[in-house]
C-alpha cells in the first residue's frame, strides 16, 4: 500500500479529502482533519506525510480493523530451489554426469537435455562427465537423446570417463568435444555375465555381441577407424591420457593452460608382458598385434560334433525284449 498526502500551512480552509487504496483493494477516504498536523514553525513552510509500503497506519486515522491488516516486512531469503547447484547449473545451460550409469541417471540426464533444447535450441548444451561407465541400455538411451536434441551438445571429460562414459563422451558433437589436461579415458568391449539354463544363457550372449557391435560401429563411425580395429582396441580396457584420446578421435581439444605444472605424466608408451592364457587363447604382443581367438560359432560347432561322435546308439534299433515266462 503506497499513499501520499501534502498540506501548506496558510493554504484554505476547504477540506480535501484523501482516497488511500489498500492491498486488498478497498479505498478509504480521509479528511485532512482526521490527520494529525505538527505544530506550525513559520510561515510559508509546508510538510509532507509519506506513508511507505507495507506499512502500519497511524492509530490516529480512522481505520477499522477489518479494512487493514497490520505486516511487518521480513528479510530476504533465498527459496530452496535456488540453492541447489543442480538447478543453478541448469540455468547456465550445464549438465553435470557425475556418478555410474544407470537407468535413473539416465532419466535424469535425458530430461535435462529435453528441457534445455525446448528452451533454446540454438545455444549449446555443455555436458561435463565424470563416470565409470555402467549400463549399455541406459548409456544408449542418453546417446540417442542427444543425437536428438537440436541443439548441440559439448562434452567435457573431468576426472574420468571409462566405458559408457567415454562412448557420451565421444558421441559429442564434432568440434565441441574435450579433455582436463589430468583426465583419463578408456574404452572396451561390454561387461557382463549369463547364468541359468542354456538357452537363457545363449539369449545373453547373443544379446551381448549385439551391443558390441553395435558400439563398435557407433565408434567407427566417431573416430573414422575400422571397425575390426575397434574390435581389436577394446578387447582388453585401454586406456588413454587426454592427448591420446585426442589422437584416437574420441575427443577435439584438450583443455590446458600451458602450465606443464598441471598436466600429470604421461605413462610408458612400452606395450605390456606377453600373456598366455589357456591353449586355445592366444595373446601375444600389445593390442595392436594380431589375436587368434575361435569364435562362438566355432565353439557350439566342436560341442555339436563332440555330441554326435559320443552317441553310439544313433541308427540303431533296440531289439525287443521278450516276454518274461510267468
Amino acid at each position: 500500500m503506497e499513499a501520499c498526502a501534502a498540506a501548506t500551512y496558510g493554504a484554505a480552509s476547504t477540506c480535501t479529502p484523501l482516497n488511500f487504496t489498500f492491498s486488498h483493494g478497498r479505498t478509504k477516504t480521509l479528511l485532512h482533519s482526521q490527520i494529525p498536523i505538527p505544530s506550525k514553525k513559520g510561515p510559508g513552510k509546508s510538510f509532507s506525510i509519506v506513508s511507505a509500503s507495507r506499512r502500519t497506519l497511524s492509530s490516529n486515522w480512522l481505520v477499522s480493523d477489518d479494512d487493514f491488516s497490520a505486516s511487518t516486512t521480513s528479510p530476504w531469503l533465498p527459496r530452496l530451489e535456488e540453492l541447489d547447484t543442480t538447478n543453478m547449473l541448469l540455468r547456465q545451460r550445464i549438465i553435470f554426469l557425475g556418478s555410474q550409469v544407470d537407468d535413473m541417471t539416465a532419466d535424469f540426464i535425458i530430461s535435462q537435455l529435453l528441457f534445455l533444447d525446448a528452451d533454446d535450441p540454438k545455444k549449446d548444451i555443455k555436458l561435463f562427465i565424470n563416470s565409470p561407465g555402467g549400463s549399455v541400455t541406459a548409456g544408449m538411451g542418453i546417446y540417442d537423446a542427444m543425437k536428438l536434441c537440436k541443439a548441440d551438445v559439448s562434452t567435457v571429460c573431468v576426472g574420468l570417463a571409462a566405458s559408457m562414459g567415454a562412448f557420451i563422451l565421444a558421441s559429442g558433437t564434432k568440434g565441441k568435444r574435450y579433455c582436463m589436461p589430468n583426465s583419463r579415458v578408456m574404452i572396451h568391449q561390454p561387461l557382463g555375465t549369463a547364468g541359468g539354463k542354456a538357452t537363457d544363457m545363449s539369449i545373453r550372449i547373443r544379446e551381448m555381441a549385439y551391443h558390441k557391435i553395435k558400439i563398435n560401429k557407433i565408434l567407427s563411425k566417431i573416430t573414422g577407424k575400422s571397425v575390426d580395429q575397434i574390435d581389436l582396441d577394446t578387447d582388453r580396457d585401454n586406456f588413454m591420457n587426454p592427448w591420446e584420446a585426442k589422437e584416437y578421435g574420441l575427443v577435439d581439444e584438450v583443455i590446458d593452460d600451458g602450465k606443464p605444472g598441471l598436466v600429470a605424466p604421461i605413462a610408458d608408451s612400452s606395450p605390456p608382458p606377453r600373456t598366455r592364457v589357456w591353449e586355445l587363447w592366444k595373446i601375444e604382443g600389445s593390442r595392436k598385434a594380431k589375436k587368434n581367438l575361435p569364435s562362438e560359432h566355432k565353439f557350439l560347432e566342436e560341442a555339436y560334433k563332440k555330441v554326435q561322435g559320443g552317441d553310439d546308439d544313433k541308427g540303431t534299433e533296440q531289439e525287443n525284449e521278450a516276454p518274461a515266462a510267468v
